[in-house]
């Protein structure tokens, strides 16, 4: 019966010595989303637009219209710029809605 009762007890130790001994692996962290860059329009002008209405939006190459004396509306800007104008090519497909706005709305800033 000790023998009986020592190995009921040593089992029991063994059991309860391995069970509290790992620690539970750390809780996942979720990714950080990545933060979406504001649009700038300065930069898709500086990249597509200064070529013809040039940085100041007044060197009216290619009979390119003078940005700074323009009295379009914002949607108007938007409209000429997605779907072209004379000479102008259309970006439509090439930039889209938010980038066509972004510049739009940065060409209102050339304005005297």
């Amino acid at each position: 019966m000790k023998k009986v009762l020592t190995l009921i007890f040593g089992i029991s130790f063994l059991f309860l010595a391995c069970s509290g001994g790992e620690k539970s692996a750390p809780a996942r962290q979720p990714k950080a989303q990545p933060v979406k860059k504001e649009v700038d329009g300065e930069k898709i002008y500086k990249t597509y637009c200064v070529t013809c209405h040039g940085i100041q939006g007044d060197m009216g190459a290619s009979g390119a219209f003078n940005l700074t004396t323009s009295t379009l509306s914002l949607e108007e800007r938007i409209e000429v710029i997605t779907k072209g104008r004379n000479l102008m090519t259309p970006f439509e497909g090439l930039l889209s809605e938010e980038k066509i706005k972004a510049v739009a709305e940065y060409i209102e800033t050339l304005r005297e």
